[in-house]
């Protein structure tokens, strides 16, 4: 995750359409959370209730953080590279704001937050997970890379990694009965990092992007009845049947499947049919 000194700029100092479309875009769930709070439309709880729109947008721009290195290996589109640190960052400020909501919750009393955190376990996972992103934060500037060495700088930003599967535990604990968004944004996760695993590994083509996929809506599924057996006493096998049930749908494992799908869409639609070559870090 870093950032240039200009959102709508690339590196040679030109008008980026796709950069700043990006900010445009990251900024408008952020804006709605906002007017959505002062017109009252966020239900009988609305503080608690923009606490978690904001953690859900966190999520959901880190994984889409993680996305970008995948497709650019399967695309080719390298110059997507421009927005991924737009979108680093965008996740460390959905974050920092779910943090200052929850305070604001708390009426910042810093003692009671602090006690807080340290009791509840969902809260400690979930304050490892953003002291993590702040720490790659601040070091993403392009003075960082260069002080700490390109080799320091990756071991050093893999924490998105471990991060990025705390934050989803995080989410699982909170939503604690409904777990449907955390299954999903879950199964992305295991799709992004089933493509590395991959990568310099195995040739990496449609065919096995495909059996990936279907491994994706196999773990989901496993997952979603591991949850609600495990964590919530919910009857699991009558919740593991209902994703087979056509008038049920969409579950989360098959909303997972189709968005892992995309993947192989994408490398057919870029006409990439030979083995992808690593994308630099």
């Amino acid at each position: 995750m870093a950032t240039d000194m200009a959102f709508w700029r690339d590196r040679q100092g030109r008008f980026s359409v796709m950069k700043a479309a990006c900010f445009v875009l990251i900024s408008l769930p952020g804006l709605w959370i906002g007017v959505a709070l002062g017109m009252g439309w966020m239900g009988a709880k609305p503080v608690t209730a923009a606490i978690h729109e904001s953690g859900l947008w966190a999520l959901r721009l880190l994984l889409l953080t993680l996305t970008i290195t995948p497709l650019r290996l399967l695309t080719g589109w390298n110059r997507l590279i421009l927005i991924r640190r737009m979108l680093g960052l965008g996740a460390l400020a959905y974050g920092l704001g779910h943090l200052a909501l929850y305070a604001f919750e708390q009426k910042f009393d810093l003692a009671r937050i602090a006690g807080e955190i340290a009791l509840r376990f969902y809260l400690t996972i979930g304050f490892v997970s953003l002291a993590a992103m702040i720490a790659l934060g601040v070091t993403s500037t392009d003075a960082m890379i260069r002080r700490l060495g390109a080799a320091r700088w990756n071991r050093l930003h893999r924490l998105v990694y471990p991060l990025t599967a705390l934050a989803l535990f995080h989410a699982f604990l909170q939503a604690r009965i409904d777990v449907s968004e955390a299954l999903v944004m879950s199964g992305v996760f295991l799709a992004l990092m089933g493509i590395r695993a991959m990568r310099g590994r195995i040739m990496i083509e449609p065919a096995r992007l495909t059996a990936l996929a279907i491994g994706v809506f196999a773990a989901t599924l496993a997952l979603e009845w591991c949850w609600y057996r495990f964590a919530t006493g919910l009857p699991a096998d009558r919740i593991f049947l209902a994703s087979f049930d056509p008038a049920l749908q969409p579950r989360p494992a098959w909303i997972a499947l189709g968005l892992a799908l995309l993947l192989p869409g994408a490398m057919l639609l870029a006409g990439r049919f030979r083995p992808a070559r690593p994308a630099p870090p």
